[in-house]
């Protein structure tokens, strides 16, 4: 294999496919990104057998020829080769080792054979649709926040996608909770994804895909099987398996009958939570909002550390309530809302409440209250 190419494009290629593979492997191979020259382009790939991103670029193909070489060693030295160098790759095919070149600098890097790269992106995909490259990152960033860490209930270590009917419409819905909060956000269906099984895509790929959507004018192409999803954008190609379970019925969790209207300024309502809750511990996180009258009070009590309020004008007309709330996952919520204003919509200081930009807006979230 013998192949030149210019180092900004290299260096992009890698930044997007090396972040897949872990620093510390117990299969040497998924180390390693596997390098194919053929005809005028460079194909890198990438996986750690959940997930395999590969990127082709243009490239002045001398000999084709595929190896494999460490992931993070290549794009550490192809990072610190100066801008507008020219790289050379040479090697694979029996060579034990790949020679990189660029100007006064020479590298020799250990390989290993391509045969021994697996390929995960083998099989059939029944279910294809696009999206514009913006309405897959809404989906994704108002969602993504409320992604269970919780490795024992794997099925919410991700966010839930399906089509539904709602009001005669086909909408595409992004779900994620963690129990303590919830995130759903729909969007009219693109063509060809009614009937799409619904799928749980696992947070280390819906990372990897937020960071890949660079234009928001691309268009993305998702396809789908019961085990697997892929994505193209552009010329990067990502494939992931999904989480194979079963995600819950959210829909019980989401409270219909919440008759406690409050409309605050968000600007205001998000530095006021934030003020507070500069003195609470980090065990206890609870802020006390008391509704009455037009106004909110807001509490935070630390027996360490003293006790902090705050009080701002409100639209809220019903009955006086006190209620309890995780101060980060409040600031979370309102980092997601597009409006200038907030609407929470409250039962009982017991139960679930609502947030919203308004009512009916696209996307919805669902809070539990903490006990103050």
């Amino acid at each position: 294999m013998k192949v030149t190419l210019e180092r900004t494009a290299l260096l992009k290629s890698l930044g997007h496919v090396h972040r897949v593979v872990e620093r510390r492997n117990t299969i040497p191979i998924l180390s390693n990104v596997l390098i194919e020259a053929q005809g005028a382009s460079l194909l890198l790939k990438a996986t750690d057998l959940d997930l395999e991103v590969v990127e082709s670029s243009p490239a002045d193909v001398t000999m084709d020829g595929a190896t494999t070489v460490p992931a993070h060693t290549l794009y550490d030295i192809v990072r610190k080769l100066p801008d507008g160098a020219q790289v050379s790759l040479e090697g694979g095919g029996e060579a034990t080792q790949l020679i990189v070149r660029s100007g006064r600098s020479r590298f020799t890097l250990q390989t290993l054979p391509p045969s021994d790269f697996p390929d995960l992106a083998a099989g059939e995909f029944p279910h294809n649709f696009q999206l514009k490259a913006a309405d897959l990152r809404k989906l994704i960033e108002k969602t993504q926040f409320a992604i269970s860490t919780e490795e024992t209930r794997y099925y919410l270590n991700g966010i839930y996608l399906h089509t539904l009917d709602v009001e005669g419409e086909t909408r595409i819905r992004a779900v994620a909770t963690d129990g303590h909060r919830l995130a759903r956000v729909e969007l009219p269906a693109p063509e060809g994804s009614n009937g799409m099984p619904g799928v749980i895509l696992p947070r280390k790929a819906v990372g990897e895909i937020q960071k890949l959507m660079e234009d928001a004018e691309a268009i993305v192409s998702i396809e789908l099987s019961q085990a697997k999803v892929r994505f193209t954008i552009g010329p990067v190609v990502l494939t992931s398996k999904l989480i194979d379970g079963t995600f819950p019925d959210y829909a019980r969790v989401i409270p219909t009958g919440n008759d406690k209207a409050l409309i605050v300024e968000r600007a205001d309502f998000t530095a006021a939570v934030d003020r507070v809750s500069t003195i609470s511990s980090e065990r206890g996180r609870a802020v006390k909002l008391s509704l009455a009258d037009r106004r909110l009070v807001l509490t935070v009590t630390n027996p360490d550390s003293g006790t902090a309020t705050e009080e701002i004008e409100v639209d809220y007309d019903a009955t006086p309530l006190d209620i309890g709330f995780n101060s980060r996952y409040l600031l979370d919520i309102a980092a997601q809302l597009d409006g200038d204003t907030a609407l929470l919509k409250f039962a009982d200081p017991g139960s679930p409440t609502l947030v919203q930009d308004r009512e009916g807006a696209a996307a919805l979230y669902v809070l539990m209250p903490m006990r103050v």
